[in-house]
């Protein structure tokens, strides 16, 4: 979880390529239409804002979804039936800020049902194979701390843990 310094975070780039957006675009074999429907039912503030059948030879049959885009939680993602060329990895995942232990819970369950994978640290993949961290804001408020000792703590504790537990995160944060 790494973080910018805020002197850092604070300057704007002067010299950088100006642009409108940046918008992430995802590959999939030929599940687009499930898995868009599957992500904007997860997510508040989310909705579908393109669908694009192919012809046919285009992305497969007649009718069948060649892209879409939607938004979730207010962020435009593009994405592709592209086949089976390209795979998802944990190399990209999305990282979702969440306020309580009730939004963590709800949306590991919600994640990995229906064929998801649990993994270590807060890290899922759903039955799509795109990797998630599902992470409450406490935990980088934690490991944060000016006391290097509370924030060993809960690293230690935190590495223990699939889904993060933020009570648990408290009690090592508390230790003395």
């Amino acid at each position: 979880m790494a973080t910018a310094t805020n002197a850092t975070a604070n300057k704007a780039s002067t010299t950088g390529i100006r642009v409108r957006k940046i918008t992430p675009f995802l590959w999939f074999d030929d599940q687009i239409e499930d898995a868009v429907n599957f992500y904007v039912s997860t997510f508040d503030n989310s909705r579908v804002l393109n669908i694009a059948r192919g012809p046919v030879g285009v992305g497969g049959a007649k009718g069948r979804v060649f892209t879409a885009s939607f938004e979730l939680a207010g962020q435009e993602i593009m994405a592709l039936n592209g086949g089976p060329q390209f795979k998802f990895t944990e190399a990209f995942s999305f990282f979702v800020d969440c306020e309580t232990q009730e939004q963590v819970d709800a949306l590991w369950e919600r994640l990995t049902s229906g064929g998801g994978e649990e993994s270590q640290c807060g890290w899922l993949k759903d039955k799509f194979g795109l990797s998630w961290q599902i992470v409450p804001r406490q935990l980088g408020e934690m490991l944060q701390d000016k006391d290097p000792a509370k924030a060993k703590r809960v690293m230690e504790a935190m590495l223990q843990m699939k889904k993060i537990d933020i009570a648990g995160l408290k009690r090592a944060y508390d230790q003395r």
